[in-house]
């Protein structure tokens, strides 16, 4: 349950990543995050009313960061019907 409309996320992150799996209507900002050798992908959000704003803050060296929806399927075993 979304009880707020802005999420901060302080991080202080070496040599590892940072996955976010968002739904439609959550917004990523990376823009005040300082990164050194390191890298963001993030996928533009679809056209959907902004229920939630994440704020990611903070510094990060010789990383990730990966913003994206979660995978179709992924609750499926491979093989059954």
């Amino acid at each position: 349950m979304i009880t707020h409309d802005t999420l901060d996320i302080d991080v202080d992150l070496r040599a590892g990543a940072l996955k976010l799996l968002t739904r439609p209507g959550v917004v990523v900002d990376t823009g005040d995050l300082v990164v050194n050798y390191s890298g963001i992908k993030a996928r533009r959000p679809a056209d959907a009313p902004v229920l939630l704003r994440v704020r990611i803050t903070g510094e990060i060296d010789f990383g990730q960061v990966v913003v994206r929806p979660p995978r179709r399927g992924l609750g499926r075993r491979r093989g059954t019907a």
